[in-house]
C-alpha cells in the first residue's frame, strides 16, 4: 500500500463538476467561446457524459468567479464586452494594484519575483497558447501585488482574476508574445528607477496596455 502523500501515490481524484469546470475554464480563457455564446446544458452534457446536475453544478461554479453568466429561465452565457464591465474590473485593478504597488515601494519591498516573471514572459516562444501567454503575463502583476505584503490586497486581487483573463481573451489578435513581453519590460525598468516613476509606469500599463486596448477591441467588435 503506498501513502496518500508519497511516491507512487495516485493522484487526487477530480469530482465530475470539477472536470466540467476545468474544461470549460481553458475555453473561456482561452477565448474559443465567443462573448454572449449561450453554453446549452443539453450540449454540455453530451460533451462531457454527464448529467444535468453536474453541469448545473459546473456553471455555478463559473459564475461565482465572474466567467458566465447565469439568469433564472435564460440560461448561462459567456459576458459580453461592455464599456461597464472593462470600466468596473480596471477600476478595481488600479485601486489595488497601484495601492499595493505603493505599499511594496514604501516598505522597500524586494521585487524580484516581478523581474522573475517578466523573465518568463520573455522566454515563451511566439506560438505559446493564449491561455499560458496571458496565466504569465498575470504573474507578473499578482507578485506586484504581492510584494506589498498585505494578505486581503493579495486575496482581493485573486477574486477578480478569472474575469480579467476572460476580458483579455478579446485581445487575443492585437498581442503577441513580444509585444506583451516588452512593454513588461519597459514596465519593470521604470519599477526600478524611483518611486514616482514606478507608480506612473503601472497606472500607464493598466490605463493604455489594459483598459484602452479593450475599449478599442470593443469598438472593433461593434463596427
Amino acid at each position: 500500500m503506498t501513502s496518500a502523500d508519497g511516491p507512487g501515490a495516485r493522484p487526487p481524484k477530480i469530482s465530475a463538476p470539477d472536470r466540467v469546470v476545468e474544461a470549460l475554464r481553458a475555453d473561456l480563457l482561452d477565448g474559443n467561446l465567443a462573448p454572449g455564446e449561450h453554453l446549452r446544458e443539453e450540449q454540455l452534457t453530451a460533451r462531457f457524459d454527464v448529467g444535468r446536475h453536474t453541469v448545473r453544478a459546473a456553471i455555478n461554479q463559473l459564475a461565482a468567479t465572474g466567467l458566465v453568466i447565469h439568469e433564472r429561465h435564460k440560461g448561462a452565457r459567456v459576458p459580453e464586452l461592455t464599456r461597464e464591465r472593462i470600466d468596473t474590473v480596471f477600476e478595481f485593478r488600479s485601486v489595488v494594484e497601484l495601492g499595493s504597488l505603493r505599499l511594496a515601494l514604501s516598505r522597500r519591498a524586494d521585487l524580484s519575483p516581478v523581474e522573475y516573471a517578466v523573465q518568463r514572459l520573455e522566454s515563451l516562444a511566439e506560438d505559446t497558447p493564449w491561455g499560458t501567454l496571458i496565466e504569465v503575463h498575470g504573474q507578473i502583476h499578482r507578485a506586484i501585488v504581492e510584494a506589498s505584503g498585505n494578505r486581503r490586497l493579495v486575496a482581493a486581487h485573486q477574486s477578480c482574476e478569472d474575469e480579467l483573463r476572460l476580458l483579455l481573451a478579446n485581445l487575443r489578435p492585437d498581442f503577441t508574445v513580444a509585444k506583451l513581453a516588452g512593454l513588461h519590460r519597459d514596465l519593470m525598468d521604470k519599477l526600478m528607477i524611483d518611486d514616482e516613476s514606478a507608480v506612473e509606469a503601472l497606472r500607464l500599463d493598466l490605463e493604455h496596455a489594459g483598459r484602452g486596448a479593450l475599449l478599442m477591441a470593443l469598438q472593433r467588435q461593434s463596427q
